[in-house]
């Protein structure tokens, strides 16, 4: 038997089923984004933010999952925890999106008709292993450091953030603590403000300016929900599986903020979503309970295809912009492909869950002694 301390802890059921809703927000911003013809016009225009609402989300239940654990874990059995819950959805998401890669030639892409498939391989098995590509490997034309599967940029981060949480900053005080979520925010606040776009938009290449983005996303977010976990004092919060997705959703989808003229203030949107209003709906969703059983199972489901959906959509997405966007399609002619895409992400998420990342995760367990 493991050490008491080392039993897998009960989940925050809510927190869980914000983490769905926010995924689901991710497909249709992607497929939104398809029709778009620049961040101004973008339907749900600031689902790009969901990133950062995954990175707090993943500080408070590391914080939870392992602040207490530490005189019974080693740095060792961390990564390998870490790894095993990451890392086969991670190679999953390169083998998709090698598979629907030549499906995606198109004018936007014209690299694709000309790559030969040991490149497409190459690619994939680096991606596999979760390193990022050098532009001299890009395969798509997008500068992306996983170009395979866009949104493994964030795990790259992500992985970095455990690192960091593991090897330094799980020792830190909460002053000291404290003192890094400041300049985090205050580095946040500036990126966003300043930045030539006027938004947060970015991180998924190795130039200095993007890696500075993906830093400033990841740093912030996730050390201010570690810090969370350890000051937050929670209260009894009604319906608040409810309240909080209705917030997330409302963060997510709202429109543009100060035009082309004021760029500024839709910076600004975004650093204050991130700083305040993504923490108050943690905290509020931590504080709630699911009572009835629909909750339950609704909260169960959504924070089980999170992650796969997250990490499997973006292939269909390259497929679905490149029809688009080759045969000048309309939003409203294609809405109805749209919504089979949508639905098409939910089940591919739910079938690689059931048929490859459980099983593969309990068998993993067993082979390293999680």
């Amino acid at each position: 038997m493991p050490p008491t301390s080392l039993v897998s802890k009960p989940h925050y059921p809510i927190l869980d089923g914000l983490r769905g809703v926010a995924a689901l927000v991710v497909v249709a911003f992607h497929l939104c984004e398809a029709h778009a013809t620049s961040h101004l016009d973008q339907v749900i225009n600031h689902g790009y933010l969901a990133v950062d609402f995954f990175f707090l989300l993943s500080g408070f239940v590391i914080g939870y999952a392992y602040d207490d654990r530490w005189q019974a874990m080693t740095v060792g059995s961390f990564f390998k925890r870490r790894l095993v819950r990451l890392q086969p959805m991670v190679v999953l998401g390169m083998v998709i999106g090698a598979v629907l890669f030549y499906a995606q030639t198109s004018a936007l892409w014209p690299a694709i008709g000309q790559t030969p498939g040991w490149k497409v391989l190459l690619i994939m098995v680096v991606g596999c292993l979760m390193l990022p590509v050098p532009p001299a490997l890009d395969i798509r034309g997008w500068n992306e450091t996983y170009p395979l599967n866009g949104p493994g940029w964030s795990l790259f981060f992500e992985y970095l953030a455990n690192i960091l949480y593991a090897t330094v900053v799980r020792k830190f005080s909460k002053l000291a603590l404290g003192i890094l979520v400041f300049l985090a925010a205050v580095a946040l606040v500036q990126l966003a403000v300043t930045s030539p776009a006027g938004d947060v938009i970015g991180g998924w290449s190795l130039e200095p300016l993007q890696l500075h983005i993906g830093f400033a996303r990841m740093a912030y977010p996730f050390f201010a929900g570690l810090l969370l976990f350890r000051v937050a004092k929670l209260r009894t919060v009604n319906n608040a599986f409810l309240w909080c997705s209705l917030l997330v959703i409302a963060a997510l989808a709202m429109p543009r903020v100060g035009g082309p003229q004021h760029l500024w203030m839709n910076g600004l949107y975004d650093s204050l979503s991130i700083i305040f209003v993504f923490p108050l709906i943690v905290f509020l969703g931590a504080s709630g309970e699911v009572v009835t059983s629909f909750s339950k199972k609704l909260c169960g489901f959504l924070g089980d295809i999170s992650y796969p959906i997250y990490i499997t959509h973006y292939p269909l997405i390259y497929t679905y912009t490149a029809w688009v966007q080759d045969k000048k399609i309309p939003w409203r002619d294609a809405l109805p492909v749209a919504v089979l895409v949508f639905l098409l992400a939910v089940g591919i998420a739910y079938a690689c869950l059931k048929f490859y990342d459980e099983p593969v995760r309990q068998w993993l367990k067993k082979k390293v002694a999680v």
